[in-house]
């Protein structure tokens, strides 16, 4: 059975492979959860929307939790 991450609104999240930015960040932070999830990079602050499935294939581990939004740039 496939353990499902716990994972809630602007945790940071890191996943497998880097973002294709200038910065390379494997830094993301949650900003919507629900059937899709939304991401922002934190290296270049691109948001993208992957379902939860492919999101949960793409996950390396929760980093951290957080109660307010990060900024951009400072992973």
């Amino acid at each position: 059975m496939v353990e499902i991450p716990d994972i809630a609104l602007f945790d940071v999240v890191m996943m497998k492979k880097e973002h294709p930015c200038s910065k390379r960040s494997r830094y993301f932070q949650i900003m919507r959860v629900g059937a899709d999830i939304k991401i922002k990079c934190l290296g270049c602050g691109k948001v993208m929307m992957l379902s939860r499935d492919t999101f949960n294939h793409k996950l390396k581990k929760v980093v951290s939790h957080s109660e307010k939004e990060v900024p951009t740039g400072t992973v």
